[in-house]
């Protein structure tokens, strides 16, 4: 089916194009600012299926993880995103483009979703939909995590600006000694990993100041293997890792409590019970140390829908002051707030070099369609520390005796 009227109304519904368009017949649209942008190739008509069917972030978000529409630079996307805005389009202009779509072929059939996208379903932020929306993100696979974090697998910001060296696994370790110099660990002390992960805090603490750690984790995954990697260190007597949410823990308190890059799957509806939940399981005088990323921006939502489809369902970084509200209301006492943006955006960067470097082991781990979702995301994050969307903070509060 021939492109030609499609093409045209494509171009005069876009009379600034700083991007060109390449479609599946071989035809394209070129840019108007003398060649610069990216290329955006539509390898098939369900590429603008997707685009009609469902406008905006999300038909185009489905249809580049359904691999039918492609770009040959995501930075140099992001990049347009960012700073270009299409033209609003009138019912006229509108119809005009889906009738040439109708003729290219493009709504021939209904094009299907792709494997990877997850609608949660049930009450938001209830346990079992909470569990589902993490374990989504977690559970792709231990080996393909593997392929871009440290040796210590630690999923979270590491701090350059802290490390003796310039290595990722350096950033990591001053990150975790970091939190244990503010939450003042000494020997025997026993300590509560919420968001354990594959237990990369647990086993420093353990390792290097003999306290005595309960990590608890959605992933059953992530769980088998902190439990494995304690073994091998000979930690096992000092490290209990449960698969359970942090609302169903009933244990005596704790001498003190880490949260580390878990709050962001609080959510707003949720954070005051959290807030309450770890004042409540903190012995007196015990101290809190809660590391998550936040938004800076006011009015800004709290994710796009390809986030809420492909990354972190339901996942929503709240606003520093919302965080603070809610452990004051708890209790808590604030002692110190420190933000770590700068290192965020150079850990994600380098994320992204590790996970390019082994692209071919991660298409066999996890398949195009994830691999295709985590080179868009890991770029767009680091983007939103490095243009003031968001930052990571560390906050330490201490419960009163």
């Amino acid at each position: 089916m021939s492109t030609a009227a499609l093409r045209t109304a494509l171009a005069e519904a876009l009379p600034e194009r700083p991007f060109r368009l390449e479609l599946w017949d071989g035809t394209d649209l070129p840019s108007t600012n003398g060649g610069g942008g990216p290329t955006f190739q539509l390898r098939s008509p369900v590429a603008l299926g997707h685009v009609l069917r469902a406008p905006g972030q999300l038909g185009v978000g489905r249809a580049y993880v359904a691999g039918v529409l492609d770009v040959d630079d995501v930075d140099a996307a992001l990049d347009l995103l960012d700073g270009w805005s299409a033209p609003p389009l009138d019912a006229r202009d509108r119809a005009r483009i889906a009738a040439a779509a109708l003729r290219a072929g493009a709504l021939s059939a209904v094009p299907r979703v792709p494997a990877a996208e997850l609608a949660p379903r049930g009450r938001r932020h209830s346990i079992a939909r909470d569990k589902r929306s993490v374990t989504y993100h977690y559970d792709v696979s231990n080996d393909f995590f593997a392929l871009f974090l440290d040796e210590s697998m630690t999923y979270s910001c590491a701090f350059w600006s802290r490390a003796p060296e310039e290595t990722l696994e350096a950033a990591q370790v001053a990150k975790l000694e970091l939190v244990c110099t503010k939450l003042r660990l000494t020997e025997g002390l026993r300590i509560l990993d919420v968001g354990c992960g594959w237990g990369s805090f647990a086993l420093h603490a353990a390792r290097e100041h003999g306290v005595r750690v309960t990590g608890i984790t959605l992933s059953e995954p992530q769980a088998a293997l902190a439990r494995e990697r304690a073994a091998e260190a000979g930690l096992a007597d000092r490290i209990d890792i449960r698969v359970a949410d942090y609302r169903e823990l009933r244990d005596e308190p704790f001498d003190a409590i880490a949260s580390i890059g878990m709050v962001e799957h609080v959510g707003n509806a949720q954070i005051d019970a959290y807030a309450e939940q770890l004042h409540r399981l903190l012995k007196p005088g015990g101290r809190l140390l809660n590391h998550g990323i936040a938004r800076l921006r006011h009015g800004d939502p709290e994710a796009g829908p390809f986030s809420e489809r492909y990354v972190f369902p339901d996942a929503a970084p709240l606003h520093l002051s919302r965080i603070l509200w809610a452990t004051e209301r708890a209790g808590f006492l604030t002692e110190h707030v420190e933000g770590f943006a700068e290192d965020y955006a150079r850990t994600l960067r380098e994320w992204t070099r590790r996970l390019e470097a082994n692209r071919d082991r991660a298409l066999a781990l996890a398949g195009p369609e994830r691999v295709r979702v985590w080179r868009v995301y890991l770029r767009a994050a680091r983007r939103g520390f490095e243009s003031g969307f968001t930052s990571v903070y560390q906050v330490l509060a201490h419960k009163p005796v």
